[in-house]
């Protein structure tokens, strides 16, 4: 290639990835214009739910979400309170974002008042609950508490826990990252090439991925957009890592910078092809899911990794082909210099310890880490990973969750929040003294567009908190349906609430085998249902195909096998570490069904990366100096970079934890801590072990497995 040509074509690379930057980087702060977090849509259409939401404004006018304000006063509540709920009550009433305002409602202990405000369809439920909550705070007289709860409060209240996603999440990730390169490197430019590496393909990630939500072809949601950011920072930068070392490598066999640039994607082409392609059909293997939540962040993964990959193979040589040997200043690699010992007694450093000790005591060394990662998994017997409440769902300080509190202590525990039931009109009697006579339900209307509050009461089943007194008004009926509004005892987020719902599931089905039943309990009930069933689903269709491609990728049988083997064992540890840490050091108060499918898709996808970078260098040096040499030598010249790679994901899940959102939490001790095992214990010692054990075997049937050399 011409001279000119090896200037020109870094060059535009460069140019090209400016360009992307300069387009997507404004987009940072945009995405959270197309997020959503109303769980609801994350639904899938066959679910109970889904269908009484979409029909629901057929009943009533279409509105936003309740949000409930509850005033106490310890004691017992004075005249001078109740005048203010009043005026409180009117003030609401006069927001253009609020659509309608019940009466004030006392509880039957005489401590507290409750006020539901119904916001409208258009208002954007974060800002409208914040300055509901101001005006609570200007009304209320000297010693009346109040709180905005319910599920226009819980929603307020998560989107503010988000808030920080788009720059805090990325500034300690960024800068964990940035510290633990210097530290490994020593040089003040390298670690921002990678990072810059990383951060491009950040901002052409979130450029597509905003493009294609705008556009309704993917849905995005807080959890799903932290985790693109947290992925692609830790994936370009595992990938810009490897590309690195082997042109850090090269350097010292070539002279040139472009000979050592064809040198570096030579080695490292396919072992970055097939680590991101692994982690691009884990990811996407989440479109099996029925959980739209599960299926939105297939995608967007896959995008995300597809440009890390892309940003490694392409700006990352062009911006070291630029600097060359200066990239690794002070410590730059001389040409003709002598490439680190890293097997036979000469052999000096960490990882020549390693490989001289799984040398020796290979099967010593596999059965004491197998034995002690099966005993981090006896954890996983205390795992409860069927669903938490809505109101444990952010960390820390949750103004809805101290109202929830205070308004199950004096009102039914569902108010505001109730259950839905559509069934058919010509059954109604029948079907509200069937939903009035399950357990736990406080009372039952039915939805009507002329009554004033929306609900009139309905024979059969008794007057709850949204009657309209004396006056009745006919239920409006759609399509031959009517809906009823069934209040709750317990919360509407409570255990308990989710088996009322079963019950008058139950029930409802003898009188009409057509009727649905909805609302916000049964939402977290279908959705807690169907993400256990997609962790069934899910987790062995992600086996099966990463078994395939190393398979493909090793040319072997045996070696991927117990590739498998080693991830699952390691994130069986993990999770039962977690689950451990979660109980009895957090005091968590259980999981998401999503945190064991989530956890095991990102560990089995990154941790089979750290295997696949070592077994294609041993490979690549076994068909050179035989299986047992190759096993070391791999081991040797891979120990730094893949040690370093994992530290540095690791550190980046690790910052998912500055969101205070319990799933996020989870996600980043579960996923961080199973990295740092893949990495230290079973890339370090247990796959080197056992493939030493194997021998030849491990190779079967290539021809690797029938060659001359002796173990």
């Amino acid at each position: 290639m011409s001279r000119f040509l090896r200037i020109v074509l870094p060059a535009a690379v460069i140019i090209a990835w400016l360009a992307v930057a300069s387009v997507g980087g404004p987009f940072f702060g945009k995405i959270s214009e197309v997020s959503t977090n109303d769980q609801t849509s994350f639904l899938p259409a066959s679910a109970d739910a889904t269908a009484v939401q979409e029909r629901s404004a057929e009943f009533r006018q279409a509105s936003g979400a309740p949000a409930i304000v509850v005033l106490e006063r310890d004691g017992g509540l004075t005249r001078s309170d109740r005048t203010a709920a009043s005026r409180l009550a009117d003030r609401l009433g006069d927001r253009d974002d609020v659509q309608g305002v019940s009466p004030v409602i006392p509880s039957e202990d005489g401590d507290a008042l409750e006020i539901v405000a119904t916001l409208t369809q258009s208002a954007d439920t974060g800002t409208a609950v914040e300055a509901i909550r101001a005006d609570v705070d200007d009304a209320l007289p000297s010693g009346l508490q109040g709180y905005v709860t319910g599920p226009a409060g819980f929603t307020a209240d998560l989107t503010e826990a988000f808030a920080g996603i788009d720059g805090l999440l990325l500034g300690v990730a960024l800068a964990a990252v940035f510290v633990i390169l210097i530290v490994v490197y020593r040089s003040p430019l390298l670690p921002v090439l990678v990072l810059g590496t990383a951060s491009f393909a950040l901002c052409a990630s979130i450029l597509v991925v905003w493009r294609l939500a705008k556009a309704g072809i993917v849905t995005v949601n807080g959890q799903v957009q932290g985790i693109l950011s947290i992925l692609v920072i830790g994936a370009a930068t595992d990938y810009a890592l490897l590309y690195t070392a082997r042109y850090r490598e090269a350097l010292r066999d070539h002279r040139t910078g472009w000979d050592a640039t064809r040198a570096a994607l030579r080695g490292s082409l396919e072992p970055i092809l097939a680590s991101g392609g692994t982690v691009i059909v884990g990811v996407l293997c989440l479109l099996f899911s029925d959980l739209n939540s599960n299926k939105a962040l297939g995608p967007v993964a896959a995008i995300g990794i597809a440009f890390s990959l892309l940003a490694a193979l392409t700006l990352l040589p062009a911006l070291l082909l630029a600097f060359r040997r200066a990239a690794f200043w002070p410590l730059r690699p001389a040409h003709g210099s002598a490439h680190p010992v890293v097997t036979g007694p000469d052999a000096k450093g960490l990882w020549a310890s390693v490989g001289r000790l799984v040398a020796r005591r290979s099967r010593i060394v596999w059965v004491v880490c197998t034995v002690g990662l099966l005993a981090m998994g006896a954890g996983l017997f205390g795992l409860r990973a069927d669903g938490v409440p809505q109101s444990d769902l952010v960390i820390g300080a949750s103004q809805a969750r101290d109202g929830q509190e205070v308004l199950a202590d004096h009102f039914p525990g569902g108010s505001g929040s109730p259950a839905q039931v559509i069934g058919s009109e010509s059954r109604i009697e029948e079907l509200a003294a069937a939903v009035a006579d399950v357990r736990g339900v406080d009372g039952v209307v039915a939805a009507s567009k002329d009554s004033p509050s929306g609900t009139t009461p309905v024979s059969g089943g008794s007057d709850g908190a949204g009657g309209s007194g004396s006056a009745t008004w006919a239920p409006t009926v759609s399509r031959g349906d009517v809906l009823l509004e069934a209040t709750l005892s317990d919360p509407a987020d409570s255990a308990a609430a989710e088996q009322t719902v079963r019950d008058l599931r139950t029930a409802v089905e003898r009188v009409d085998p057509g009727a649905l039943v909805g609302g916000v309990t049964a939402t977290a009930l279908d959705t807690n249902d169907t993400g256990i069933r997609d962790r069934s689903v899910i987790i062995p269709i992600v086996l099966a195909v990463i078994l395939v491609i190393l398979m493909l990728l090793l040319r072997s049988i045996v070696a991927p096998l117990v590739l498998i083997g080693s991830v699952i064992v390691s994130f069986a540890a993990a999770l039962g570490v977690g689950a451990l840490v979660f109980d009895l050091v957090f005091h968590f108060p259980g999981a998401d069904p999503s945190v064991p499918l989530y956890s095991f898709v990102f560990l089995v996808a990154l941790g089979v990366d750290y295997n696949i970078f070592l077994m294609t260098r041993v490979r690549e040096e076994s068909l050179v100096h035989g299986p047992r040499e190759g096993v070391l030598r791999g081991l040797g010249v891979t120990g730094g970079v893949i040690t370093s790679a994992g530290i540095v994901l690791a550190a980046t899940f690790a910052a998912l934890g500055v969101i205070p959102i319990l799933f996020l939490a989870q996600i980043a001790f579960v996923v961080a801590f199973g990295v740092l095992l893949d990495t230290v214990v079973v890339r370090s010692l247990l796959v080197p072990a056992l493939t030493l054990e194997l021998g030849r075997r491990a190779w079967w049937p290539s021809r690797l497995s029938r060659a001359a050399h002796h173990m």
